[in-house]
């Protein structure tokens, strides 16, 4: 079996007991703890997800990190990316409004998790280091951060496709003030016959 047929095997077999988990289990914390586990099966496989596969943005350009669709059905639900960065990238507080699932393949990936305070603040609550071996799961309303020091190769899965999330928030400290993050459409098209 050639490398690409391998990958987009283990992919959809992957992708396939995650449906069934939230099908039988609905969405909460033990079912995501379950996809979790899944997708850090999945993220062991390192002979088949490297940067030959989904290769870091060049050096010196403006972008740091990237993301890969390598599933998403075609009601744009069970949506899986590889996010490929340079480091020296992060991202502000936010939101999902949908369930994710983040797990490393190589490299880290600091995760903070915040509560949303009365008056409408932030406060770090705690945080974790998405590395192989390990991941971080979020209901739709939970809040990180994510902080990226050096190259790495990580699988992000939410329960519906990034370009269909056009409410998710994100905190502005110097404002103190919350926005909407536009839907995200800067993302690489991996997927086995999908051209």
């Amino acid at each position: 079996m050639n490398k690409a047929k391998e990958r987009a095997d283990v992919i959809a077999a992957a992708v396939a007991d995650i449906r069934s988990i939230e099908k039988r289990s609905g969405v909460n914390r033990a079912s995501l703890a379950r996809i979790r586990e899944r997708l850090i099966r999945l993220a062991a496989r390192t002979d088949l997800f490297g940067v030959d596969a989904y290769p870091p943005p060049e050096p010196g350009g403006k972008a740091r990190s990237c993301l890969y669709r390598i599933s998403e059905d075609a009601d744009h639900r069970f949506a899986l990316y590889a996010n490929a960065s340079l480091g020296g990238y992060g991202t502000p507080v936010h939101n999902h409004t949908t369930w994710a699932v983040i797990v490393g393949v190589t490299g880290e990936e600091l995760n903070r998790f915040y509560d949303r305070t009365p008056d409408g603040e932030v406060r770090e609550k705690g945080q974790a280091v998405v590395r192989q071996g390990s991941g971080v799961s979020f209901m739709p309303e939970d809040l990180h951060s994510i902080h990226i020091d050096a190259p790495l190769l990580n699988f992000h899965m939410y329960g519906l496709g990034l370009e269909q999330l056009d409410q998710r928030e994100f905190y502005k400290p110097e404002q103190h003030a919350w926005e909407v993050f536009p839907a995200h459409s800067d993302i690489r098209e991996a997927r086995a016959g999908v051209e």
